[in-house]
């Protein structure tokens, strides 16, 4: 054990100092994200749940499972609350029956947009924390190696999927105002002014 990974108490030390900073963080995490969507009557499961089907362009329970990191049931009890609000749609696959899928509907796209355009980064602590570092070095802080360890824990689709969902927001929206929009309501504008 010394020789691949140090001494254990090295190794007690890493694990302890990683779990009781990872600790601190979600709390944190966890608060501004449920100030963020109370206003909309979500809470984080049934946020990411959206926030997952909407970047998947649907997904079975199971993907909503591994990439929200929930247990199936949860993601499924949850999918199904958000199913009797008309935020979500449940079916079946003709190739695939085994399999329970969920979509994202336009009302539920509707209040994802919302949650966007109510980020307020102001009443977010961890961004706050970040800024006397963006402020020093002109970059937010890069997060590699915590990329790198979560990587190791659940697999590269897990962050392909982390990393597409973040792309999504980058190359389908824009800013205009302090308001997020879609690029292809922006092309659909331009045209009709065109047109005129």
């Amino acid at each position: 054990m010394a020789d691949q990974f140090g001494s254990k108490k090295e190794a007690m030390l890493f694990s302890q100092r990683i779990a009781q900073l990872c600790k601190a963080l979600w709390k944190s995490v966890e608060k501004d994200w449920q100030q963020w969507i109370k206003p909309y009557d979500l809470n984080i499961n049934e946020h990411h749940i959206l926030w997952i089907t909407y970047h998947l362009g649907g997904a079975s329970i199971s993907d909503v499972a591994k990439f929200g990191v929930m247990h199936v049931s949860t993601a499924f009890n949850f999918s199904k609350k958000l199913e009797e609000r008309g935020l979500l749609t449940f079916s079946k696959r003709e190739n695939d029956k085994r399999n329970t899928y969920v979509q994202i509907t336009e009302i539920g796209e509707e209040i994802l947009l919302k949650l966007m355009d109510d980020y307020d980064p102001e009443q977010n602590s961890v961004y706050n924390g970040v800024l006397p570092l963006r402020n020093l070095y002109g970059k937010y802080p890069d997060v590699l190696e915590v990329m790198a360890i979560v990587r190791n824990i659940y697999g590269k689709d897990f962050m392909d999927i982390f990393e597409k969902s973040f792309s999504n927001l980058e190359n389908d929206f824009y800013e205009e105002d302090g308001s997020f929009k879609k690029k292809e309501e922006k092309k659909k504008t331009e045209a009709a002014v065109s047109l005129e």
